[in-house]
């Protein structure tokens, strides 16, 4: 298995360095001190096991595994037939809040049918955390939020597994495990506190400062992972179909670059910097650069890492050789 360590620069160029064999994830990140992102090309259900599998985790109570379920009637969610045996390997629950967007996932009949329509209630049970009504967690440490407003079922789960489709985003720039986290863990008037940088709690998503809400973004999962433990969750972006526009959009622009591969981390940081790295290093991304660059995506990153939240140099493991 290689191992490369990777250090970014701001223009997002890599020099990687063969650093030889590893055995685990605690060897690895001893060696170097840098968490680790492992990957692999393989996107199949049994790729998406292995890799789970090679984070050597292992939860201890009731598992959510969070993921989108997709708007209809054409966005690029992750398909139950690639997920549901890591899920079923978990024993998990898949987890989901509603829109403060309106759409088909506004409400939870609705949202209940769109996931049964999407193939979800076959391999799992699936829980609304929002159905019930939402809890607060305090965030510390942060410019933009005191606090995380969550679905209240959030509170039924002790780990978690952060299952992302990395693509595009309208208002992000791109969506990954933080943006899964930050907003899909939200509830409805959670989603509208980070999206307008915690200034309210109702009404439109829409802000006007930019910088502000990606800052606000990154804080709502630095107050997830301070409350739920760092130990207890697992993340895994998954880059296939990697349209311009989020799992949000029921009418998603076709790719124009190959899909990638699986990668996975503790730390959800260094899982999107690395996804983000090799957008930049893959042909066809020109669509995909400019719609992260014309929002400061990046921003987010940067602001995680300056907040303690994770790191944005990595080690790279290719676990298929």
């Amino acid at each position: 298995m290689k191992k490369q360590l990777l250090t970014l620069a701001t223009c997002f160029t890599a020099c990687f360095l063969l650093i030889g064999c590893v055995e685990s994830h605690a060897e690895t990140e001893a060696a170097s001190g840098a968490p680790v992102v492992y990957f692999t090309s393989d996107i199949s259900p049994e790729g998406l096991v292995k890799i789970y599998d090679t984070l050597g985790w292992t939860p201890e109570g009731n598992v959510a595994v969070k993921i989108s379920t997709g708007e209809p009637p054409a966005s690029n969610y992750l398909r139950p037939e690639l997920i549901g045996d890591l899920v079923r390997k978990v024993d998990g629950t898949i987890v989901e809040c509603n829109t403060a967007y309106g759409g088909s996932r506004a409400s939870a009949a609705m949202h209940r049918q769109v996931a049964e329509d999407h193939g979800f209630t076959a391999i799992a049970p699936f829980d609304l955390m929002d159905e019930e009504g939402e809890v607060e967690w305090p965030v510390t440490g942060g410019d933009r939020l005191d606090k995380v407003i969550v679905g209240s079922h959030a509170e039924n789960y002790t780990d978690w597994v952060i299952l992302s489709h990395f693509k595009g985003h309208a208002m992000a720039g791109f969506g990954g495990a933080i943006k899964n986290v930050g907003i899909g863990i939200s509830s409805p008037s959670g989603k509208v506190y980070v999206h307008t940088a915690g200034t309210k709690t109702s009404g439109s998503i829409w802000y006007s400062d930019q910088d502000a809400w990606l800052e606000a973004l990154a804080e709502m999962v630095s107050g997830f992972a301070s409350h739920v433990g760092e130990d207890h969750i697992i993340y895994i972006n998954v880059m296939n179909r990697l349209s311009v526009d989020c799992d949000c959009n029921g009418h998603p622009a076709e790719p124009d670059i190959h899909d990638i591969g699986i990668l996975a981390s503790f730390d959800p940081v260094a899982l999107d910097q690395a996804c983000v790295d090799l957008v930049y290093q893959a042909e066809g991304n020109e669509s995909l650069v400019r719609r992260m660059e014309s929002l400061n995506g990046i921003h987010t990153l940067e602001h995680a890492e300056e907040i303690g939240l994770g790191s944005r140099t990595y080690e790279l493991v290719d676990i298929d050789g």
